[in-house]
């Protein structure tokens, strides 16, 4: 029981206790101000402290493949046929690519309106050599075949060794539809599977109460090393890419919030402490398990959310698509190079592809926009990136927000479509009717579900 409510108070932050100051979501935005004050007025201590940042992202990350494997292989084993499934994964690709065409428009639209890099006149020849051919060596050459293959792993255990989210879930569904075949015979490993399930996510508890220590080390460096000066002239850029962003949030999504029957306010209240801590750490990884415990909480299927949102963390990068448009559209107008219809239109093309798996690592959007310039060498060159290196790190947080965000709305809307939703528990949950106290909650990842196998059923019928 203790476990129950441990899991309980770290994941909305509703424990035994009343007091704000006890709540993780004032914990850690308290570390997220604390960090932003040392990095700006002590920046060498702020340095310093990069490892507290480090090591909790790395703690976390160790729990995410263990999570996924289990909440997906036992969320299969649990949907009633087949066909579901790949109702639920064709969806899943088909909204992921919608939003991701729109973010990449929003994008467009932003940086044509408000031209953050009119003005500029960087001449490309003048950039430091030495810098330009580092960020073009990095640059890996598009090919979407390659991508693909990638989701294959060397061996069974290698992702699971490497961290590796993308093969575990091609992993996790090849295990789970095995489980379903073979009947009663799986029914011991599903319970296992269970039973380790409930150890993971109580270890997680323990360890989201370091996020406060975590989202301290890490913005106390992103600003000491930085430093807010840095944002210069380049703010109109930054200003930008926000502005971008609000509207793909609360214009797009709240749209498709809305036409599902739910509020996308209320959501954002429901995992404001996943949001601050994806805000002190600009990655989405570390609150993984955290937002799988929340949208089963929400009344979503353990079955539909295992699928959705571990393929959202590689395939729904919206955060990504809109800061990849925006930046190119702006190197073009920093460095005074016209591009046509025909070239941008081309450019989108292969940011739909750049733009995936990248699974919320920091960073991996200004990598996916070094990809996306060498795939395209004759359009923008790739040393351009080094005008906007140096801020790259003011606009991460944004990105992984609004990815987060995405993937939370996307999850609950193919939930509600596949029927996999109770919306009765998703408006009690959002309005917060079950905030009386842990006993009234039902967790679906700690009460053990009865077996989707029946006595006397054959392999073959199932």
């Amino acid at each position: 029981m203790q476990s129950l409510q441990a899991i309980r108070a770290a994941t909305d932050g509703r424990g035994k206790s009343t007091k704000f100051y006890q709540a993780l979501y004032f914990q850690v935005l308290v570390g997220v101000i604390a960090g932003i004050l040392l990095g700006h007025f002590a920046p060498d201590a702020g340095v310093l402290v990069k490892p507290l940042g480090d090591g909790f992202v790395k703690i976390v990350k160790m729990m995410i493949v263990p999570v996924v494997f289990c909440t997906i292989v036992i969320g299969i084993a649990g949907i009633g046929h087949d066909r579901s499934i790949g109702s639920t994964l064709l969806k899943s690709m088909a909204l992921f690519y919608v939003l991701t065409a729109i973010a990449l428009l929003v994008g467009l639209i932003s940086v044509e309106a408000l031209q953050p890099g009119t003005g500029l006149h960087i001449d490309v020849h003048a950039i430091d050599p030495t810098e330009a051919a580092r960020y073009a060596k990095s640059a890996k050459t598009l090919d979407p075949v390659e991508m693909l293959l990638q989701v294959i792993p060397r061996s069974f255990f290698t992702p699971f060794a490497e961290g590796e989210v993308l093969p575990v879930l091609f992993i996790a569904i090849i295990t789970g539809f095995g489980l379903r075949r073979i009947g009663v015979a799986g029914e011991a490993l599903l319970r296992g599977l269970e039973s380790f399930s409930k150890a993971l996510f109580a270890a997680f508890s323990f360890l989201m109460k370091l996020a406060p220590l975590g989202a301290f080390g890490a913005i106390a460096f992103i600003v000491a090393k930085n430093g807010i000066r840095t944002v210069g002239n380049l703010g109109l850029l930054i200003l930008t890419f926000y502005v971008a962003c609000g509207v793909f949030v609360f214009g797009v999504l709240w749209l498709l919030a809305r036409i599902n029957g739910f509020s996308l306010l209320k959501l954002l209240r429901y995992v404001r402490e996943e949001l601050l801590v994806v805000l002190g750490t600009a990655s989405t990884e570390p609150v993984l398990p955290a937002l799988l415990y929340k949208l089963e909480r929400l009344g979503c299927s353990k079955g539909s959310v295992g699928l959705t949102l571990p393929l959202g963390y590689s395939f729904n990068l919206d955060g990504t698509a809109i800061y990849l448009t925006l930046a190119s559209l702006f190197l073009a107008q920093a460095m005074d190079v016209h591009l046509s219809n025909w070239q941008i239109m081309s450019m989108i093309l292969v940011m739909l592809l750049t733009s995936k798996g990248a699974a919320g690592v920091t960073g991996s959007g200004f990598a996916a926009l070094v990809a996306t310039l060498a795939a395209m060498p004759d359009t923008l060159p790739v040393a351009g990136v080094v005008i906007i290196a140096g801020i790259d790190r003011f606009m991460s947080e944004a990105r992984a927000l609004t990815s987060l965000v995405s993937n939370a709305v996307a999850c609950i809307a193919i939930a509600i479509w596949e029927g996999q939703c109770d919306l009765a528990r998703l408006h009690n949950e959002l309005d917060g009717s079950a905030s009386a106290g842990p006993a009234t909650i039902e967790t679906p990842e700690i009460e053990t579900e009865q077996p989707v196998f029946r006595p006397g059923v054959s392999a073959s019928s199932i």
